[in-house]
């Protein structure tokens, strides 16, 4: 019997359905990316997050210590390069593409677990990362599109956001979920803001739609799903919390075809699936193979 009466179930409840959030965003950016710049983007979202985030949470400013300010900038660092790999790279990649590769982080976010905190893989991890290079590879066969540097740009955004997911396991623990949480938003802001002024001709086409996508990635995929991933994330492991997040492709391939008419086509779709497969192979080791020694570590 499935019971959510633990933090842990109640945290991965909510990363689960938080993900449905985040696998919508890749249709709905790269639409609005039509009307806005990228930096410009980036820069609008978070600071109209910001203010949404103090007006709900006005102390959160105000009861900011050293250390959650520390703390924060170094996750709100990690954050804007992490999306500005992304919304760049989406300008010349496909949304499910991006979602796709985006999903890698789960691999990542181990790599990280074995760098910083001296945690080293399973058998079903090894295994795991196999099947994610080759589906990466299918997804992107020359005969495609071809691995393009919308591609590699976001394939750098999942390197930085496994280690994101590391550091919010450990910073999460140490300070409070709202000045964490507003950190990022305001480090993203100003580094949208400068970016926009010194590193692009800045594009702004406001109209209804435009504003409407603004607003949802603001409200929904900033504001909400960046606050409730800060303040539960701590209660479950970085690992599990990566696995579940690995279900955002699945979430933004379907979308992708049903809202822009995207397709991957076959081999596409196979390659999608391995990576899939493969980032959830690398998370069950422990019930397919039997191995519960990943965490042992020294000092």
């Amino acid at each position: 019997m499935v019971t959510f009466a633990t933090p842990r179930a109640r945290a991965e409840l909510v990363l689960f359905c938080i993900t449905f959030i985040w696998g919508s965003t890749f249709v709905v950016t790269k639409e609005l990316l039509s009307s806005i710049s990228p930096f410009a983007y980036i820069g609008l979202r978070f600071s109209l997050a910001a203010v949404l985030f103090v007006a709900i949470f006005p102390r959160s400013v105000s009861t900011l210590t050293k250390a959650a300010a520390l703390h924060g900038a170094v996750l709100g660092g990690l954050l804007f390069a992490g999306f500005v790999l992304q919304t760049v790279g989406l300008q010349y990649t496909t949304a499910s593409k991006s979602a796709f590769i985006t999903g890698m982080l789960v691999v990542f976010t181990l790599l990280w677990q074995v760098a910083l905190e001296r945690r080293f893989p399973r058998l079903g991890t090894v295994l795991g990362v196999g099947l994610v290079t080759v589906g990466l590879y299918l997804l992107t066969l020359p005969a495609g599109s071809g691995f393009n540097v919308g591609d590699a740009m976001t394939l750098g955004c999942a390197f930085l956001f496994g280690l994101y997911i590391v550091m919010l396991d450990i910073y999460g623990k140490r300070s409070d979920a709202t000045h964490l949480t507003i950190l990022q938003f305001l480090v993203s802001a100003v580094g949208g803001g400068l970016a926009a002024m010194f590193l692009e001709d800045v594009v702004v086409e406001w109209s209804a739609p435009m504003a409407l996508r603004l607003a949802y990635l603001a409200v929904f995929a900033t504001v909400i799903a960046l606050y409730l991933q800060t303040k539960y994330q701590k209660d479950t492991t970085p690992a599990r919390s990566a696995v579940i997040f690995s279900l955002e492709p699945v979430v933004a391939a379907v979308l992708a075809y049903v809202v822009a008419g995207e397709r991957i086509g076959v081999v596409g779709a196979i390659g999608g699936g391995l990576i899939v497969a493969g980032l959830l192979l690398s998370e069950l080791s422990d019930q397919l193979f039997g191995d519960r020694n990943e965490a042992a570590h020294s000092g």
